[in-house]
C-alpha cells in the first residue's frame, strides 16, 4: 500500500514534538508502557459487558526487547489490539486519542481509569527513532496489520503476520551523535532502571528477557547460557496497599529504596483520600539532615504520579518552603496534565492538595512532639530551624501554623521547652516573655544581663539560632504575652524604674562626661538595674539588637548595620566608686577607665574591639 501523508495540523504537531514539547528524550518508554496498559485496560471493560470474553489479569503482560545487532527496541502488549481502521485513526491522526475516546464511551468509575488522554505520547518515540513500526492484531479479528513511519513525511498500512492478539511497537534506535547517546536505549539495565523510575507501578507486569548462565547437569565447570524472563515492576504500589497489610519495615524499605535518605525516617505518614481530588500519599520525616539541605542547590518536592505514572520526580508545589524536608510519594488520578504529561495544565487539583498535606504534616508534627518528644527533639535537631525561617517568611504570614512547634532551650528547665510550656510556668506577676540571644547557651547563661530576671526566678529562653530573633520579632507575641530581650532597653518590671530614675539623677554629671568621651560608639551610658554582680554591659534600644547587629553584618551586602547601644554601669560594684573619684580628681584616668569598660563590655558581647593595640596599650596604663 502507497505512503500516506499526516494531516497538514498532524504533521506540524509532530515535527514539534520531536524537537521541543518533550524535554527528556527518555520518557518515550514511559509513554510506550502506558498506552501498553491501556490497550490490556480496554480488554478488561470490554469483557465486562461481552460474556464471551473473560478476564483473568494474570494472562495479560507487556514485554520490552531490546536488539542490539538489529538496533531495535520492541515494546509488545497483550492488550486488545487495532483494526486496519483503528491504526488509520488512532495513528494517523496525531493527538486523535483512542483512550480518551474509549474512556468517554465507558464511562470509566471503577478505578481502573485508563491512563492516555492526548493520544500523543506514541510519537515520542519519534524522539530516539529512525523508524517506528506498529504491528497489531485486534480482538475478535484473523487480520493483522502493520503501520510505519520515518516522521513527519507519512506513514504506510500494510497486511501482516502476528500469532497473538495485540500490538507490537518496534523502534529502529538512531545512531549516536555528538549530543546524545541513543545506545543507552538498548542496553537491558538502562532500559530496566527507566522502567523502575517511571513504570515500577503500572498494574500488569513489565518483562525483559536477561542472560544468565547455569551449571550443566552432570558437570562441575561447564556452563551453559539461557534466557531467564523476570517481572521488573512492582505492579501494586505500596499507597494503594491497606495500611493494616503493612509493617513499619514495609514503610522504612520503601523509604530506602526511593532514596529519600540514607537515614532511618523519624515518622512516616500513609494518606488516603476520597473527594473532589482523590489521591493517596505516603510522607516521610526524616531523621538527619541532607548534606545539603540549607543551601541553595537542595530541591524540595514530592514524587508526582497520576495513575500510578511517575510524573515529576520533584513536585515543590505541594509543600511550603518550612516543610520542604518532608520526603515521600503522591499519587492522583484527578489531575489535569499538559499535553505531555511533563507538566500540570493548571493548579488547582495541586492547591487543594497541598493544603491537605500542610494541616496534615503540622497535626503529625504536633503529635510526636506530644507523645514522642526525644524523637521530635531528634528531628527538631535537624529541621528546627526551617520551621523559624517559616515563622520569619513571608511578613510573619505562616507563624500561626508553625509557633505551638517551635522549641528554646530553658535557663530553668536546661532542656529544649515549647512557648505553651513556657507560658505554663510563669508567675503571676511575670508580664513577659523573656529571651537572650548569643552563640552557645553557655555563653548566654555568663551574661550579665540575664543576672536581674534569672534573680526574679522567671524563666529564659536562649537564643543560638540566627533567624530565632528575627522569627520572635515576626512573632511578636504568644496568647498576648511580649516577648522582651534580657538586653533590651526596658526590661517591664516596675520596681525597678523609680531607681534608675533616682541613680540617673544622682549621677548624670558623670554618665554625660562618658558619653562624651565615648562620642557615637553609644547612645547613652546610664545605671543600670539589670546588673547584679558584674560591674558593665551594652544593652541596646530599638528594633536592632546586638546580636542581630552582627548577623546582618556578616551577610554579603556590604552593609553598616548597627544596634543603638547603651554603656550600662553597676553603680552597687566597687568599680563605680572609682569611677566617680577619677571623675572629681583625674578625668585622664576616667577616660582611661571609660575606654576598658567600653571595651569590656564589647568582649562579653562578642563584638571586636575597635582599636587592639589601644585597649592592651591602656591596660598596661592601668597596671602601671
Amino acid at each position: 500500500m502507497g505512503k500516506r501523508q499526516f494531516k497538514a495540523e498532524s504533521k506540524r504537531l509532530l515535527d514539534l514534538m520531536i524537537n521541543s514539547i518533550y524535554t527528556n528524550k527518555e520518557i518515550f518508554l514511559r509513554e510506550l508502557i502506558s498506552n501498553a496498559s491501556d490497550a490490556i485496560d480496554k480488554v478488561y471493560y470490554r469483557a465486562l459487558t461481552d460474556e464471551n470474553i473473560s478476564f483473568n489479569p494474570g494472562n495479560y503482560f507487556i514485554k520490552v526487547t531490546p536488539d542490539k545487532e538489529k538496533r531495535t527496541l520492541t515494546v509488545s502488549d497483550s492488550g486488545i489490539g487495532m483494526t486496519k481502521e483503528e491504526l488509520e485513526d488512532n495513528l494517523g491522526v496525531i493527538a486523535r486519542s483512542g483512550s480518551l475516546a474509549f474512556k468517554k464511551e465507558t464511562e470509566l468509575t471503577d478505578g481502573y481509569d485508563i491512563i492516555g488522554q492526548f493520544g500523543v505520547g506514541f510519537y515520542s518515540a519519534f524522539m530516539v527513532a529512525d523508524t517506528v513500526t506498529v504491528i497489531s492484531k485486534a480482538l475478535g479479528s484473523e487480520e493483522v496489520f502493520k503501520w510505519e513511519s520515518k516522521g513527519p513525511e507519512g506513514y504506510t498500512i500494510d497486511a501482516c503476520e502476528k500469532e497473538s492478539v495485540g500490538t507490537d511497537i518496534i523502534i529502529k534506535i538512531k545512531e549516536n551523535s555528538e549530543e546524545e547517546n541513543y545506545d543507552q536505549f538498548l542496553d537491558e539495565y538502562r532500559l530496566r532502571s527507566l522502567i523502575k523510575k517511571y513504570s515500577d507501578f503500572i498494574r500488569y507486569p513489565i518483562k525483559m528477557d536477561f542472560k544468565s548462565s547455569r551449571l550443566k547437569v552432570g558437570s562441575e565447570d561447564e556452563y551453559e547460557d539461557y534466557v531467564e524472563e523476570r517481572t521488573i515492576n512492582s505492579m501494586v504500589p505500596i499507597w494503594r496497599k491497606n495500611k493494616n497489610e503493612l509493617t513499619p519495615e514495609d514503610y522504612e524499605n520503601f523509604y530506602v529504596e526511593k532514596r529519600f535518605g540514607f537515614d532511618k525516617p523519624i515518622k512516616y505518614i500513609h494518606i488516603s483520600v476520597a473527594g473532589a481530588v482523590s489521591y493517596n500519599a505516603i510522607l516521610f520525616i526524616p531523621e538527619k539532615t541532607p548534606f545539603d539541605y540549607y543551601t541553595r542547590e537542595y530541591e524540595k518536592g514530592l514524587e508526582l504520579y497520576s495513575n500510578g505514572v511517575l510524573i515529576m520526580n520533584k513536585c515543590p508545589e505541594l509543600l511550603p518552603d518550612y516543610f520542604s524536608f518532608v520526603k515521600g510519594t503522591i499519587d492522583s488520578e484527578d489531575l489535569s496534565l499538559n499535553i505531555s504529561r511533563e507538566m500540570l495544565q493548571h493548579d488547582r487539583q495541586l492547591k487543594i492538595i497541598a493544603k491537605n498535606l500542610k494541616t496534615k504534616i503540622k497535626n503529625e508534627l504536633q503529635s510526636l512532639m506530644s507523645n514522642e518528644r526525644e524523637k521530635y527533639e531528634t528531628f527538631y535537631n535537624s529541621f528546627g530551624k526551617q520551621l523559624k525561617y517559616g515563622v520569619y517568611e513571608n511578613f510573619g504570614s505562616d507563624k500561626d501554623v508553625l509557633q505551638d512547634l517551635l522549641l528554646f532551650y530553658s535557663s530553668t528547665e536546661e532542656k529544649p521547652v515549647t512557648l505553651d510550656e513556657y507560658i505554663s510556668r510563669m508567675p503571676e506577676e511575670q508580664k513577659f516573655i523573656y529571651y537572650a540571644a548569643g552563640e552557645t547557651n553557655e555563653r548566654i547563661a555568663k551574661m550579665p544581663q540575664t543576672e536581674l530576671i534569672a534573680d526574679k526566678g522567671y524563666e529564659i529562653l536562649y537564643f543560638t539560632d540566627d533567624v530565632d530573633e528575627f522569627a520572635i520579632k515576626m512573632l511578636m507575641n504568644y496568647k498576648d504575652k511580649e516577648f522582651k530581650s534580657v538586653s533590651g532597653g526596658d526590661l517591664g518590671i516596675d520596681e525597678e524604674k523609680e531607681e534608675a530614675v533616682e541613680d540617673k539623677a544622682e549621677n548624670q554629671d558623670l554618665f554625660t562626661y562618658m558619653k562624651d568621651l565615648l562620642k557615637d560608639k553609644v547612645k547613652d551610658v546610664r545605671a543600670s538595674k539589670r546588673l547584679k554582680s558584674h560591674p558593665v554591659c551594652l544593652s541596646n534600644e530599638g528594633e536592632i539588637s546586638i546580636e542581630m547587629e552582627k548577623i546582618l553584618n556578616t551577610m554579603p551586602m556590604d552593609q553598616d548595620i548597627k544596634a543603638d547601644k547603651v554603656l550600662e554601669i553597676n553603680t552597687k560594684h566597687q568599680i563605680f566608686e572609682s569611677l566617680k573619684d577619677a571623675y572629681e580628681n583625674n578625668k585622664e584616668k576616667l577616660s582611661l577607665y571609660t575606654s576598658l569598660l567600653y571595651n569590656q563590655a564589647l568582649l562579653i558581647e562578642g563584638l571586636p574591639v575597635e582599636d587592639p593595640v589601644e585597649f592592651t596599650n591602656n591596660m598596661c596604663e592601668l597596671m602601671k
